[in-house]
């Protein structure tokens, strides 16, 4: 589905992706992780088209991304820091982002997220008003109503509380589990756990790894995502 091929980007001196190639499919949900600099932004941001890569390419179900821009409207992105206009309220954000993205997909909204947060209990609240949680569930809300077939997650549990927490990671699965692909980053290791079933291990710029999970477990002997990538990196 996403096909990285020797993707290449520098900003000035800094080489934020030096030859990532990495293939993406179908039903998979992979966590992107590294440390802070490693590059995963840079790369989300080349998939999402908004960062163009100096060398290598893109390609979403075969197309290269540089021709075909429509393919966006097949993702569904859930940014670590959702900035949207303070006056506007929680209301008024959403029927914006569906008229925006009117028929361009076919698919009827998905709206669960919105009911299940309580968001249709809030729909006059202005955005400036908003708690850093709550705009974490608008955030959250935006990526999946559009019945996106990828969904791009940064941090998407941060700054949730854990009831929200758990029904973000159950929304998570049953789209994993309807032959969606997932892309997660987060910095919590325990909250992938009973979620991914890759791993993508970026650092400096390059991909250290991407492996089935199950592999990775096998390989070190370590149940747990984040003892699994201590013993790695450890015997690195």
């Amino acid at each position: 589905m996403i096909i990285a091929n020797n993707v290449t980007k520098r900003f000035g001196k800094l080489t934020a992706l030096n030859n990532v190639s990495v293939t993406c499919n179908k039903g998979e949900c992979i966590a992107l992780i590294g440390p802070n600099g490693s590059g995963k932004t840079t790369f989300i941001k080349s998939i999402l088209g908004m960062v163009v890569p100096d060398s290598g390419f893109i390609t979403f179900n075969g197309k290269n991304i540089v021709h075909d821009w429509k393919y966006r409207s097949h993702i569904g992105y859930m940014p670590q820091i959702g900035r949207y206009p303070d006056n506007m309220t929680i209301g008024q954000v959403i029927r914006m982002m569906k008229d925006i993205r009117a028929d361009k997909t076919g698919k009827a909204v998905d709206e669960s997220l919105i009911k299940e947060f309580g968001l249709d209990q809030l729909q006059q609240k202005r955005m400036r008003t908003l708690s850093g949680g709550t705009r974490q569930k608008v955030s959250a809300s935006l990526a999946f109503l559009f019945d996106p077939d990828v969904l791009i997650l940064d941090e998407p549990t941060a700054g949730l509380d854990p009831l929200s927490s758990e029904m973000l990671k159950e929304k998570i699965k049953s789209e994993k589990e309807k032959g969606k692909l997932v892309m997660i980053t987060s910095h919590i290791l325990s909250e992938l756990d009973d979620l991914i079933t890759q791993v993508i291990y970026m650092q400096d710029g390059n991909v250290q790894f991407h492996k089935k999970l199950s592999d990775l477990q096998k390989d070190t002997g370590e149940e747990k995502l984040s003892r699994a990538i201590a013993s790695v990196m450890a015997k690195n």
